[in-house]
C-alpha cells in the first residue's frame, strides 16, 4: 500500500462516524452475502454451504482492520446464524472470524500492507481459505468427539465435511482478489465525500 492510501485508511478508519458506517456497511454486506447467496452441501458433520460471507470478513479487515473487520464479520455472519436458527453455532463463528482476522492481518502485515499488487491480496486470500479450512477440522473433530465418537471416527467425519469448507476456500481467494480493487476505489469516493 503506498503511503497516501496508508494515511487515508488511517484517517477514515478512525474517525468515529466514518467508522461506525464503515463497520456497519460491511456486516450488512457480510449478512446478505450469507443470507441471500448460499448453496446447500451435504456433509457428515453440520449443514454447510457454498457463501461469500468469508470472502467478505476478509474484505472487511482488509479495509478496517483487525478489531474493525472482525467486529464487521463476527455481527454480519453472527446476525445470519442467529436469525436462520444456527444461534448455538454463533460463539464458535465468531471464534472463527476473530482467527482468521488475526491470520488476515499478520499476513497483510508480513507483505508491508502493500496492496499494489493483485498478488498480494490473492496471498491474504489463500491464508484465510487455509485457516478456515483448519478451523472447521478442528472444530468438526472436537464436536464430534465431545458428542462421544471415537477420535478416528471424529477425524473421518471431519476430513469427509470438508469439500464444503475447500469451496468455500476458493471462492474466498477468486471472490477477494477481484473485489479488492473496485472496493478500494469505492471506499476512496466515500472517504474523499466524508471529509468534504
Amino acid at each position: 500500500m503506498s503511503e497516501t492510501n496508508r494515511v487515508k485508511r488511517v484517517n477514515y478508519t478512525t474517525s468515529g462516524v466514518a467508522t461506525i458506517v464503515l463497520v456497519g456497511l460491511f456486516a450488512a454486506i457480510t449478512y446478505v452475502g450469507i443470507q441471500f447467496f448460499r448453496i446447500p452441501l451435504p456433509a457428515a458433520v453440520g449443514a454447510p454451504f457454498i457463501h461469500f460471507g468469508n470472502s467478505l470478513v476478509v474484505l472487511s479487515v482488509l479495509f478496517l482492520g483487525f478489531y474493525k473487520g472482525a467486529i464487521a464479520g463476527s455481527i454480519g455472519l453472527g446476525l445470519f446464524d442467529i436469525l436462520n436458527g444456527y444461534a448455538a453455532e454463533a460463539p464458535i463463528i465468531i471464534i472463527d472470524v476473530f482467527v482468521i482476522a488475526f491470520i488476515v492481518t499478520e499476513v497483510f502485515k508480513l507483505l508491508k500492507f502493500n496492496d499494489d499488487k493483485i498478488l498480494n491480496i490473492t496471498l491474504v486470500a489463500v491464508a484465510a481459505g487455509l485457516t478456515k479450512i483448519v478451523l472447521s477440522f478442528v472444530e468438526g473433530t472436537l464436536k464430534l468427539t465431545f458428542a462421544g465418537s471415537n477420535l478416528n471416527s471424529a477425524v473421518t467425519s471431519s476430513i469427509l465435511s470438508l469439500p464444503a469448507t475447500a469451496i468455500n476456500s476458493i471462492s474466498t481467494v477468486i471472490i477477494v482478489s477481484l473485489l479488492y480493487v473496485p472496493v478500494k476505489k469505492a471506499l476512496e469516493i466515500f472517504l474523499s465525500a466524508s471529509e468534504s
